[in-house]
């Protein structure tokens, strides 16, 4: 596929998810390089600023295989994954797959659910598969996870595990929208229906060819210096309980070739690099001090501030 094949159609998907979740183009983008580096995305608002419908739109427009998983204080791993069935006539045990067999799955307000369920989704985040009674299945393809998260100062949430939290690529708020906006969503149709007459504009043929296509985005030693050096910042700040690690590192530079494939380049800039490195490393950056910590996202944006571009 050539760049004037697949450039119009993700920017039909960026441009048609815009006209359900109004005024947030940016963590669309964002929602989109995210699949495109082959992570997983965490959203983190209070409820009822389109979350939700995000996800929605993002299949829909996708052409993708949709399951929705409403995580509950009661749900259990098998409630996820599946469990196997004894069938009377056949004399065996028949496997029934669980939501998580999918291509885009929205784990909707993850941290509601209690750790040891939150926990099912690691094996299949990270490896794309799951083991269940000993078997080993593989997932679709493409694997993409969305998880809302209400605010953890809300009744009844438990707070994702840094190891859970180091699964997702990126991390976005979508906020209240601005009072243009908000008026075009008050006075035009009702979301969920647009959201039902949605065109897919590409097939998953494509996208895993964009997949594949990102990897070989060009990224520069003096972008790797960059990289290198925004890594090592964090590792040596002393108001931080740790730095980020390699994994972070990678998932900056996947973000970025996805984010410069986006935007018609086949090389990373550093533009690039700062454009998601506050979604990529807001969630994994925390400050030492309980009283007054400065928020993982004000931490990624000083980080920027105070690391040069070599």
């Amino acid at each position: 596929m050539n760049d004037a094949a697949f450039l119009p159609a993700i920017h039909r998907v960026i441009d048609q998810v815009g006209t359900i979740i109004l005024g947030k183009r940016s963590q669309v983008k964002l929602a989109i390089a995210c699949l495109l580096a082959r992570g997983h995305l965490l959203i983190e608002d209070v409820p009822g600023v389109g979350k939700t419908t995000l996800a929605h739109a993002i299949a829909k427009s996708l052409g993708l295989d949709f399951h929705r998983i409403q995580f509950t204080s009661d749900l259990l791993p098998n409630d996820i994954l599946g469990v196997s069935v004894f069938d009377m006539n056949a004399k065996t045990f028949a496997f029934h797959p669980g939501p998580i067999f999918a291509q885009l799955i929205l784990a909707d307000e993850i941290n509601r659910a209690t750790p040891k369920t939150q926990s099912a989704l690691l094996e299949a985040m990270e490896e794309q598969q799951v083991t269940i009674e000993g078997a080993t299945r593989r997932l679709p393809e493409p694997f993409f996870v969305i998880a809302t998260q209400n605010p953890s100062h809300q009744i009844g949430t438990f707070d994702l595990p840094e190891s859970q939290l180091d699964r997702f690529l990126m991390r976005i708020r979508l906020g209240y929208p601005d009072a243009e906006a908000e008026r075009a969503l008050l006075s035009g149709a009702e979301r969920r229906t647009m959201i039902d007459d949605l065109p897919a504009c590409m097939d998953v043929a494509g996208l895993v060819s964009l997949q594949a296509r990102v990897r070989s985005v060009f990224v520069a030693p003096a972008l790797i210096d960059y990289v290198q050096a925004l890594l090592a910042h964090t590792r040596r700040a002393a108001d931080l309980t740790s730095g980020l690690s390699p994994r972070a590192g990678l998932a900056l530079l996947n973000g970025a070739r996805a984010w410069a494939l986006i935007d018609g380049r086949n090389h990373v800039e550093p533009e690039d690099v700062q454009a998601i490195l506050p979604s990529v490393a807001g969630h994994r950056l925390h400050a030492q001090a309980l009283g007054g910590a400065m928020p993982g996202l004000e931490l990624a944006e000083r980080l920027l501030a105070e690391v040069a571009v070599p």
